[in-house]
């Protein structure tokens, strides 16, 4: 049978998702954790990669086994095994060919900044400390939805069949001295929301207009966008499969 697990992690510790040579991955670790408590030896496929300090509020990932468990049990295992900056939420089981990957109709992320100092913040927000125009980012932000092509936010020498992306949110909200980016899109480039990013913090600092956002995307020339943002700011918040209504 196959299941999809739901989990999420901060990214602090770790090397991105994906498996490394040299280095931890939430993939190892996740993958590891499983295979002792069902006594089996399967690989997790996740939805995406995330780069390392990366986090993911909501992530989800697929494998394949003939043991028979209990969810709810399973999930406070898994819990109780797994270190504290990774939780595991639910298992759904799914069709044989469904894929953590593949069947992804929809992804969402957030971009953290905090404008003024907080010492509980590290590793979770980026600071930034200069005024930011959040008007004309949100103005900036809207013109994501007006194009398809995003090569010049995507991370150079990628290779990938397209560079098209169905963007159908972007906004800035402001709560206090924290701003939030959201963003969701069918599908998402290498480095593409940390160089969007990038590219609004240069509107909101004055340094670019907002129709200077216009000849950026046109140019499809990555140094022409802004500077890409420490990952550490970056989180997953969800993925969107047309066979799985729940989410956490």
């Amino acid at each position: 049978m196959r299941y999809f697990i739901q989990f999420a992690y901060n990214g602090t510790n770790y090397h991105g998702w994906q498996h490394q040579p040299q280095a931890i991955s939430v993939q190892e670790v996740l993958t590891k954790a499983v295979n002792v408590l069902f006594r089996d030896d399967f690989e997790l496929v996740a939805a995406g990669r995330t780069d390392a300090g990366v986090h993911a509020k909501l992530m989800y990932a697929h494998f394949d086994t003939d043991v028979v468990f209990d969810k709810q049990l399973m999930v406070q295992k898994l819990n109780s095994f797994l270190p504290e900056d990774i939780t595991v939420f639910n298992f759904f089981e799914v069709a044989n060919d469904a894929h953590a990957r593949f069947d992804a109709v929809s992804r969402s992320y957030e971009y953290h900044i905090n404008t003024f100092k907080n010492s509980f913040l590290k590793n979770l927000s980026y600071y930034q400390f200069k005024n930011l125009d959040i008007d004309k980012m949100n103005e900036a932000a809207k013109i994501l939805l007006e194009y398809e092509d995003f090569e010049c936010f995507c991370k150079t020498h990628t290779d990938v069949f397209t560079f098209n992306c169905n963007i159908t949110t972007a906004y800035w909200e402001k709560n206090g001295s924290q701003l939030i980016f959201h963003i969701s899109a069918n599908r998402f480039l290498r480095n593409m929301v940390r160089a969007i990013v990038g590219t609004m913090l240069n509107v909101g600092l004055g340094k670019i207009s907002v129709n200077d956002v216009h000849e950026i995307i046109k140019s499809k020339n990555r140094g022409k966008a802004g500077f890409s943002v420490p990952a550490h700011g970056l989180y997953l918040t969800q993925v969107v499969y047309p066979y799985i209504n729940e989410t956490k």
